[in-house]
């Protein structure tokens, strides 16, 4: 178990901010500390970083404020500025809409005792609030995404990417991939960080730790910008995968197929085995894989969320603008450019 250095960007008030946060303070583990990091000194969140100080004194405690923009991606430019601050040489990255059990840091850690083993990441469950635009999201990381990552997994022999809910690697690992720098204009950092440690022939292992992911309280307006957000930042991360998407959409399909064969019975027959299947998918990826009680409750909302799906999909590719943390830009070989309007 070496000593850990956690590094939180910080960028204002996430649902369940404070609890977030708070469970990073009460891990099973002999010696680690956390450094949070935001770029404006008056961010609202800093008042729970505080609060949390006072909590718990026997926790090491940093606050970094990162005044200068290095890259276009505000979270890793706040992170090539928290780096510095970092006195442990096991690091680990997570996102700040994250909450973790209490013996996350040895899960995680764990398998880095492997020399072949470049970084560790984790699976995310939503975490919804009551509006019908967080349930859907919350339904769509549990059949959808999170299907996908294991997926291709399966089908590569092991990730080649990581997740943002957790990256955990090794400083030396870091610094053989030319350090955060190359990744600074990327939306999908994440992903990039992971590429690039398989690309120097390490793997990326995929903890069985499963941590939760806050969500706000969608609109179904915010629910959609949001998935098309998501699905041009897979677009660009993943533009042949993502092309491939297009087949799986198993319920839009079968619902096309109910209008060209005009109602015919064996139509009929193939959209409920679609649906069948879908729901079987969600079930196991939702409920038995990633432990999610809310799962079960949404499984009603599956049809809407991928009749919803295959326009989105469409859609990402009419346009390259994203709008990120209340900004826009457009995508460029999955590089964020400032907008030209």
């Amino acid at each position: 178990m070496p000593a850990v250095s956690l590094l939180k960007p910080l960028c204002g008030l996430d649902p369940q901010a404070y609890e977030n946060l708070r469970s990073h303070c009460v891990q099973d583990y002999p010696d680690f500390e956390i450094i949070f990091g935001v770029a404006d000194p008056e961010d609202p969140i800093l008042s729970i970083v505080r609060q949390l100080i006072r909590e718990f004194p026997s926790v090491p405690i940093k606050v970094v404020v990162c005044e200068r923009q290095l890259g276009m991606n505000f979270k890793v430019s706040n992170l090539l500025q928290m780096l510095p601050a970092a006195r442990h040489d096991c690091l680990i990255i997570n996102d700040s809409d994250i909450a973790v059990p209490g013996d996350y840091l040895r899960r995680v850690v764990a398998p880095l005792a492997d020399a072949e083993v470049g970084m560790v990441t984790c699976l995310y469950r939503g975490v919804p609030a009551s509006t019908i635009g967080s349930r859907l999201e919350s339904l769509g990381i549990s059949s959808d995404f999170v299907p996908g990552v294991l997926a291709a997994c399966r089908l590569e022999g092991g990730l080649r990417f990581a997740l943002g809910s957790t990256m955990a690697f090794r400083r030396q690992t870091l610094q053989a991939i030319g350090g955060l720098e190359p990744v600074a204009d990327y939306l999908a950092d994440d992903y990039q960080l992971g590429y690039r440690i398989t690309q120097a022939g390490l793997r990326v292992e995929l903890s069985e730790c499963v941590v939760d992911h806050c969500l706000p309280a969608y609109s179904l307006r915010d629910f959609c910008r949001h998935q098309l957000r998501w699905a041009r930042t897979i677009r660009g991360a993943r533009p042949g995968g993502y092309a491939g998407l297009v087949l799986t959409f198993a319920i839009p399909w079968a619902a096309l197929g109910i209008l060209a064969a005009r109602g015919a019975a064996w139509s009929w027959f193939l959209f409920l085995l679609a649906l069948m299947l879908r729901l079987v998918v969600a079930w196991m990826s939702g409920y038995v894989a990633l432990g999610d009680r809310q799962a079960r409750r949404n499984l009603w909302l599956l049809p809407i969320r991928d009749l919803m799906a295959a326009p989105i999909w469409f859609a990402s590719y009419m346009d390259r603008q994203v709008v990120w943390r209340g900004k826009k830009f457009e995508l460029s070989d999955g590089k964020l450019r400032p907008t030209q309007s």
